[in-house]
């Protein structure tokens, strides 16, 4: 008799894992409902013997390095519901996709899910053997599609998700594009100016011998230190990179740096607005499919890639167990609160530009202490700044009202649609905005930077014709 593994919540929500025996899978899932659960996963356990045996039938897969990214998964979605939609068998659909499909995971895992279907298991059984290309909110949709028989209508209904959700990564990401080619330009163009033009005229000032402007000794003492340290130019946005991601890998850093982001001038109202819509829109989805409310909160929590926001999440989802609607806990624990790490990170921020000062010192002693000065002040600055923005709060009143009213009305998932395009909508005006504030910004800071350059070789020329006249 064959063993499942089964997940399930009780009366008062809590989850419970367990193993049955049963003859079938509908006999293990009646079973299990007769004794007061309701079953969220079920799966056969294999026995060493039977996992041996699947391995070795296994047809062998090639190597795979892409394949398996939101894009083609999103393509792979919408094709495979018009073929449902068409009333295609399954595994037909998932072999026509599969030999369509370029080498990589996604292709790879098409073949394993094809194989665990002619095996017996079920569509989002197959799938929940490939994490790697399907993710759990992707994996609970179609287990929430088979059960109400549905299937076609929820692959649609994932398709239009994973598509809004893939338009707004591109908006973001496009409008990050621009700033970031210019500025890459810009920082090469002056660092070859302090590498190759600068000594050239610091050389000639020297053999003048002429006294030379606090504007001109800056500028080469600018020079000289990129001269000595060019290295550093590549090598610290690297450095500041992994060190960001080795704090995340730490739950106090993780939480500590979202924070951090959450609140930064403009950039963070983006990051706070993109992830507001992609999760609500998330949990209108599983809603909309089924799925139920607490499971709902727990892939949205899983899937929001933000520490805050899955505090947020898991609080309103023990909030739920205890008998709450969801706008009150969603209102009550969307305060950010005091965090030493998010301090930590506003300090460190507010110190850089003294800290770049003080790097200067080996060749302007005098600048040590106003370096010094400077990196204290912006450490404090920036730190008051983050003790005013502690108490704000991640969820707004607007989505609140909107939450209770689709609780009142039966329309959770309509409203929680609503907030979601609203946010969308924030989104790409913001984008927008940022994309064409810093156009301007970026001219100002170029047209200043080779200004300075530009007046402090001249002034000592000035003088050095002067004094030939």
């Amino acid at each position: 008799m064959p063993t499942y593994e089964f997940e399930a919540m009780d009366a008062t929500g809590q989850e419970i894992r367990d193993v049955i025996e049963a003859q079938s899978e509908e006999e293990a899932q009646t079973t299990i409902r007769q004794m007061g659960y309701f079953v969220t996963r079920i799966t056969v356990k294999k026995t060493k013997e039977a996992a041996g045996a699947g391995r070795g039938g296994k047809k062998k897969r090639g190597f795979a390095m892409g394949g398996g990214g939101s894009k083609v998964v999103t393509s792979f979605t919408r094709q495979l519901s018009i073929l449902q939609d068409a009333g295609l068998p399954i595994v037909r659909s998932l072999k026509i996709l599969e030999g369509n499909a370029k080498p990589g995971k996604l292709k790879n895992a098409l073949q394993d899910v094809v194989e665990e279907i002619e095996a017996g298991s079920t569509l989002s059984e197959g799938m929940s053997k490939c994490p790697k290309v399907f993710n759990r909110l992707y994996v609970n949709m179609i287990k929430a599609g088979e059960a109400g028989g549905a299937l076609e209508v929820i692959l649609q209904r994932l398709a239009d998700f994973m598509e809004r959700a893939e338009a707004l990564k591109r908006k973001v990401k496009g409008a990050m594009i621009y700033p970031a080619v210019v500025i890459s330009v810009a920082v090469t163009i002056l660092t070859f100016i302090m590498l190759k033009i600068v000594p050239v005229f610091t050389k000639m000032f020297e053999e003048f011998e002429l006294e030379l402007p606090g504007a001109t000794l800056l500028l080469v003492a600018i020079s000289e230190y990129v001269v000595r340290c060019w290295f550093l130019i590549p090598l610290i946005p690297v450095a500041l990179w992994l060190f960001i991601k080795l704090c995340r890998k730490f739950k106090h850093g993780r939480m500590g740096w979202d924070m951090f982001i959450l609140k930064l001038p403009i950039f963070g109202q983006l990051v706070e607005k993109n992830t507001m819509a992609r999760t609500t829109r998330t949990l209108g989805t599983l809603v909309a499919s089924g799925v139920p409310i607490l499971e709902g909160l727990q892939i949205t929590r899983d899937t929001s890639g933000n520490a805050v926001f899955e505090r947020l999440y898991s609080r309103v989802a023990d909030a739920i167990r205890e008998g709450e609607p969801i706008a009150k806990p969603m209102k009550k624990y969307s305060t950010l609160g005091f965090h030493p790490g998010a301090l930590f990170f506003w300090a460190f921020a507010g110190s850089l530009p003294g800290m770049f000062v003080v790097g200067l010192t080996p060749m302007m002693a005098s600048m040590l202490f106003t370096g010094a000065y400077m990196a204290f002040g912006g450490a404090v600055l920036c730190s008051l700044v983050y003790m005013a923005k502690m108490k704000a709060r991640v969820v707004d009143d607007l989505v609140v009202n909107m939450v209770d009213v689709g609780e009142e009305t039966g329309e959770l998932d309509t409203m929680l649609y609503k907030v979601a395009d609203t946010y969308d909508d924030e989104v790409k005006t913001l984008t927008d905005s940022l994309t064409q504030l810093m156009e301007p910004i970026i001219i100002v800071f170029l047209g200043g930077a080779v200004g300075f350059i530009v007046i402090s070789l001249f002034l000592p020329l000035v003088e050095m014709i002067k004094g030939l006249s």
